[in-house]
């Protein structure tokens, strides 16, 4: 379970807040809350109950606090309480964050204010407490009590982060010029209060900067698995092994929030949501005035068998009514409940070895899962021990194991590999999950280095296989995008360390959504240069790379194929071959007179191609219905049904290509009126059912500027009336 937080951020919005410095396109304020957005976001992303907020405004107009009796705490106000953070609040909070009018305000009474909060709200129980204080060090502060509140935050373990807009971090690199009096007195009063309690002191910019980074969610992991790793039947053999273990997760797959469906609520005032079905209900707590709108989709599913005594042919039935049935190919196999613990096989959880295999005949694509770790029974030193012996015996024999593994009783099993993992202090079983005989595919495929000829005869020179300078170039060109490099000590420098490889995907959306949850009507802002790293390899590789890549274009013989050509078809010129021969004059190819029906598509496509005048376009697509009609008319069943679709979909392409929409539009016309009034052989219905499938309508507007059928006809058009 997480543990439970309780957070304080502290928002200097004074007056000084306002304003643009040291060239900056941002308000201090507004550069200091990209820090703050980002973590009370990342907060409210993970949806827990115990990860609760707190937000303080320092140096407000007004004064709401719960010690406003006091002149020390007055232009402070409690934007909100600690609490679990929602959108809503988010919104509020993204009200009420504005810059002030005036500059009193003590950063030091607002930290001793964030105290009380947390510990009214955590009293003696267990939390991270944490403080937050973002500023510009304007305005003045007070030095009295300040042992007390170390002493106190010190006791009540609170951990105290300070950041201050543009101040002075020589680590980083940060020194402002001319700085005011006041504000170095200011920055060095909380730099002492931070060091004396243990804290976090820096400047903004370096956190702004650092936003980039995607932080990698630290888990709890979960035992998968507690019971034990034996070797023989303990109840038949007093020799048998029998060591406690537990099972964790060594990898798991990070996968990125999905998607939910939702409605407008049905009870929003104003009349809101009245087309939404009655069975839509917003969730329990739920009202109008709390600023949520939408509610979730709730399915309801209906089963129904056929019925001809019923309306509609169909009538409902109960799910308690149905049966199991298992698909055996295409036909569904009904077991009835007495039989079904046929179908369930009797295990019990266990971890049972079944042999051992040397390491160097076991492939790496056997993996079929996820790692797993099996370490000791948690306490049992007894355990440790015993495990401890089996990992070392495994590791000096150079060893793995393979064993049955049922998670629980009645699960199916599974078979694993065990493998010795042996570190300074830590010592574990690395597990993954094998295949069984029914996993494995055998795929034959010709080899890479010769060819072999239908005789049987062996080709080592062959214009498939590449050559000896072909090899060479290919070898220098991927040593060349090596991303481990040395240093002048001859040290690996990793170009690319892996630790810095993040899941663009997952962070992106993540980084959508939050910045959507704070903005809703702006844009999302790019992926980051950090985030997309990986995604292109670096430019001194690609510079230092560019010879061996000349050179094995050259030796490979890479010529540019020119990009296809894209307009009229009409009025454009044939496209010639590299070589610059003219295949028709070479094939004495003449201009075709009329198209065969046994090969009407390519020759349909021959004919447009020579096609000198619009009439000649015409005329091949008079044939082309023709065709079309008379294969329908005399088609025994449905036999050359997919055939004509097919021939109506090349022509149709064609004709838009070519821009005569209109040849294409007073067929497709005149053919479903043939059809629906069975002029062609009888009920040939099926075959607009088909061509409604394959969305084959006229041509409208938006595909073809020729065509004068609107979108909306064509839509009409496809009706079956």
């Amino acid at each position: 379970m997480a543990d439970k937080e309780a957070t304080v951020y502290i928002v200097d919005v004074g007056r000084s807040t306002g304003e643009k410095r040291n060239g900056r396109s941002v308000t201090d304020l507004d550069w200091a809350m990209q820090y703050v957005w980002e973590r009370v976001t990342a907060t409210v992303s993970t949806g827990r109950k115990t990860a609760m907020l707190g937000v303080i405004g320092l140096r407000t107009d007004e004064t709401s606090n719960d010690l406003e009796s006091d002149p020390h705490f007055s232009h402070i106000s409690v934007l909100s309480s600690i609490k679990q953070f929602l959108m809503p609040d988010i919104r509020q909070l993204g009200e009420a964050i504005k810059p002030s009018q005036t500059d009193k305000g003590d950063a030091i009474s607002a930290i001793i204010l964030a105290v009380q909060m947390i510990n009214l709200h955590c009293k003696k129980l267990k939390y991270k407490r944490k403080i937050v204080l973002v500023t510009n060090g304007q305005g003045r502060m007070s030095n009295e009590g300040m042992e007390g509140i170390t002493q106190k935050i010190k006791e009540d373990n609170i951990e105290l982060v300070v950041l201050g807009a543009d101040f002075d971090d020589p680590e980083f690199g940060v020194k402002e010029e001319d700085k005011d009096s006041r504000k170095s007195e200011n920055e060095e009063l909380l730099r002492n209060l931070v060091e004396e309690c243990d804290g976090a002191y820096g400047t903004l910019e370096q956190a702004v900067s650092e936003l980039d980074t995607p932080r990698v969610k630290v888990v709890k992991s979960m035992a998968s698995f507690k019971g034990h790793l034996q070797l023989g039947n303990p109840e038949q053999y007093d020799t048998a092994v029998r060591i406690p273990v537990e099972r964790y997760y060594r990898t798991y797959v990070a996968k990125p929030p999905s998607a939910s469906s939702y409605v407008l609520r049905s009870d929003l005032a104003g009349g809101e949501g009245t087309a939404e079905s009655s069975a839509t209900v917003a969730p329990k707590g739920d009202q109008p005035g709390d600023g949520n709108t939408l509610t979730s989709v709730r399915n309801l599913r209906t089963y129904q068998v056929t019925d001809e005594t019923a309306p509609g042919g169909k009538s409902d039935v109960e799910r308690d009514d149905l049966a199991k049935g298992y698909e055996y190919g295409r036909t569904a196999v009904h077991i009835d409940e007495s039989d079904e613990n046929i179908t369930t096989l009797e295990t019990f959880a266990g971890l049972e070895l079944l042999g051992f295999i040397q390491s160097d005949h076991y492939e790496r694509y056997m993996h079929m899962s996820n790692s797993n770790i099996i370490i000791g029974q948690r306490g049992n030193d007894k355990s440790a021990l015993a495990l401890s012996s089996f990992i070392h015996a495994l590791f000096e024999l150079d060893c793995y194991a393979v064993a049955r593994l049922v998670m629980k009783e009645n699960k199916p099993p599974v078979i694993v590999l065990l493998a010795p993992s042996i570190e300074a202090d830590y010592e574990c079983l690395l597990e993954v999950q094998l295949p069984f005989a029914e996993d494995i595919r055998t795929y034959r495929f010709p080899p890479l280095d010769k060819v072999i000829t239908v005789s049987g005869k062996v080709v080592t020179q062959h214009r498939n296989l590449p050559t000896d300078d072909l090899l060479d170039a290919m070898d220098k060109y991927v040593n060349s995008m090596e991303l481990v490099d040395r240093d002048e000590d001859g040290d690996i420098i990793e170009g690319l360390p892996i630790e810095d490889s993040f899941s663009p995907v997952l962070h992106r959306i993540m980084a959508a959504i939050r910045a959507r949850a704070i903005h809703p009507s702006g844009p999302i802002p790019p992926p980051s240069e950090r985030l997309m790293k990986f995604s292109h390899p670096p430019q001194s590789l690609i510079e230092k790379s560019q010879s061996h890549l000349e050179k094995l274009a050259d030796v490979a013989d890479v010529k540019k194929v020119p990009p296809k050509v894209k307009g009229r078809k009409r009025t454009r010129e044939t496209e010639k071959p590299l070589s610059g021969l003219d295949v028709d004059a070479l094939l004495h190819q003449e201009k075709r007179a009329k198209i065969s029906p046994s090969n009407a598509i390519p020759e349909f496509k021959q004919t447009l191609s020579l096609a000198e005048d619009i009439e000649s376009i015409k005329g091949a697509a008079k044939q082309m219905a023709a065709i079309i009609e008379d294969q329908i008319k005399n088609s025994l069943g449905d036999a050359n049904y997919d055939r004509c679709v097919e021939e109506l979909g090349v022509m149709r392409d064609e004709l838009i290509s070519y821009e005569e929409p209109a040849s294409y539009n007073e067929f497709v016309t005149h053919l479903k009126n043939k059809l629906l009034k069975e002029e062609l052989g009888g009920d040939r219905r099926e075959v607009w059912w088909l061509i409604r499938k394959s969305k084959l309508g006229l041509i409208h507007q938006r595909e073809s500027d020729q065509s004068k059928v609107t979108e909306a006809d064509a839509n009409e058009f496809m009706s079956a009336k």
